[in-house]
């Protein structure tokens, strides 16, 4: 057996209900849901003003919560445990098990909807540190059930970063959380980063089951986080190579000559060739060209362990083993050092790939988990 999980992740909406009551002893919470999200292509990119293209997963994170009469914030997470403070205790770079959720809070109360006291129970399908976004789930879910449909879904999103950005002190690009928020059904989110586009979105439909192929999200079983020095330095070195070229974000830049730096050259090359990717595989995907999808896959892959030098060697075993078993293209996708990669091939292929992956994996020492991952709809309030 390969493993792969076929099946869509069910609706945690009664549970994360349940579990709210038995924490807390209150009825009828209000619940929000907001997904995982996986980058087809366009990595390390939005930070630099470029173009980026998720989906979102149906894997998602769930939020529940009750308002109080006092100020007691009450926090419990399935995975992490039980937090307890007030509202004083909301406040920019929060650290801690529930940085997150607090995070959450203080940016939505910054966008100008009052967080009094209330009682906040967390779950997650996502998997923590796998690259797909578990930490912005987390946030735009805990974000949209304390904001109640009081900001507009932009306002939602800008929250949801500074949340992270500023809440936590991750420096996450944005691409996470907008699409968690802004995704839907069967499209991919073409994400426009660069200067005065604000993260301009456009739908773009994503149906490689159509022409029988599907989207294999490979879990690499290594851990990592934003919070780690990896994904600032890379961010650093991008920002020094723009400085050095004259412009504001590499996302401008064309001719990279006038950079003497070869670790800044290498840099800028994979976010200016990565950008053009972007734009390529959104032809591609409009012409059917399902081929030329995965060619660029494979192109971006080679990109970000060469010139970014952000994967490692289990993801580029993921890449190899699906490209030697007959996959149409295969790449690391998310932050890097780490986390998942994804894998289009045809539908009648998956299985028998996801068995290749799963023995090379653990013969390199880690327990992969490979989900079957169609385009999904963006975070909603279910209760």
């Amino acid at each position: 057996m390969s493993g792969v999980e076929h099946l869509p992740s069910p609706d945690l909406t009664a549970a994360v209900t349940d579990a709210f009551n038995q924490c807390f002893g209150t009825a009828d919470p209000s619940v929000a849901r907001a997904p995982g999200r996986v980058n087809l292509i366009g990595e390390h990119t939005d930070y630099n003003g470029g173009l980026c293209l998720p989906i979102a997963l149906p894997h998602s994170a769930y939020a529940a919560m009750a308002p109080r009469e006092d100020d007691v914030l009450r926090v419990v997470s399935g995975q992490t445990g039980r937090w307890e403070g007030t509202t004083a205790d909301l406040h920019p770079r929060t650290t801690g098990d529930a940085a997150y959720v607090l995070g959450a809070l203080w940016a939505v109360r910054e966008a100008g909807v009052p967080v009094g006291g209330l009682d906040l129970y967390v779950d997650s399908q996502v998997p923590i540190g796998s690259g797909l976004s578990s930490s912005a789930a987390l946030i735009c879910a805990a974000a949209a059930v304390v904001a109640g449909g009081r900001l507009s879904a932009d306002d939602l999103v800008s929250a949801s970063i500074r949340a992270e950005t500023e809440g936590v002190g991750a420096p996450t690009g944005g691409l996470d959380q907008t699409v968690s928020i802004l995704a839907t059904e069967s499209h991919a989110v073409l994400l426009d980063f660069g200067p005065g586009r604000d993260r301009v979105a456009d739908q773009v439909r994503w149906l490689p089951e159509s022409a029988g192929h599907t989207l294999l999200v490979v879990d690499s079983g290594v851990r990592h986080s934003h919070a780690d020095g990896g994904y600032g330095n890379r961010r650093s070195e991008s920002e020094a190579a723009a400085e050095a070229l004259g412009v504001s974000t590499l996302g401008l830049a064309s001719d990279l000559s006038a950079l003497d730096d070869p670790v800044l050259a290498r840099r800028a090359r994979h976010v200016v060739s990565e950008i053009d990717r972007v734009r390529r595989v959104v032809a591609a995907v409009g012409a059917a060209d399902w081929a030329e999808v995965g060619r660029l896959f494979t192109a971006s892959h080679l990109s970000l362990r060469d010139d970014y030098e952000v994967s490692c060697d289990e993801l580029d075993a993921i890449v190899e083993v699906a490209l030697a078993e007959g996959a149409l293209g295969a790449r690391m996708t998310g932050g890097g050092f780490g986390g998942s990669a994804i894998v289009l091939t045809p539908r009648s292929e998956v299985d028998r790939i996801g068995e290749a992956i799963v023995a090379r994996l653990t013969a390199l020492g880690t327990t992969p988990r490979l989900l079957h991952s169609p385009a999904s709809a963006g975070a909603t309030l279910t209760v």
